[in-house]
């Protein structure tokens, strides 16, 4: 496995004990973790980007440009699912996860599944 940078939508103060956020677009912030051949190399966190310009797409291609290759998520609508699969961020669900490091486990031996629009949430909340 190359260096990959993966998103994980958390709670303050994010971190790899941070409980999981349960919606992409309503996090505190998101934990970004560098891994690489199965071992976290670096943790941080970047600050959510409202949904004002945009939409739900705003926070979407905020991460892309910060070069996340991975996002694992509790929740998310169809919109920003659409969107990460455009601008080439895979999207894997974590909404069993307590905490961002055991999502982070899980997603390091393949132990995620991929985020499909049976997991999406309907209605009104976009993003």
């Amino acid at each position: 496995m190359s260096k990959r940078l993966v998103a994980i939508p958390s709670e303050q103060p994010g971190g790899l004990e941070a409980p999981v956020g349960q919606h992409f677009g309503h996090c505190d912030l998101y934990t970004v973790v560098e891994v690489e051949d199965g071992k976290v190399l670096s943790v941080g966190t970047l600050p959510n980007v409202p949904h004002q310009q945009g939409g739900c797409m705003a926070p979407v291609n905020f991460l892309a440009e910060q070069g996340v290759k991975a996002l694992i998520a509790g929740g998310m609508g169809m919109r920003p699912l659409m969107g990460f699969q455009q601008v080439g961020i895979e999207v894997y669900f974590g909404g069993g996860a307590p905490t961002v490091g055991h999502a982070v486990s899980a997603f390091l031996v393949d132990g995620l599944q991929r985020f499909s629009t049976e997991f999406t949430c309907g209605g009104g909340q976009a993003g």
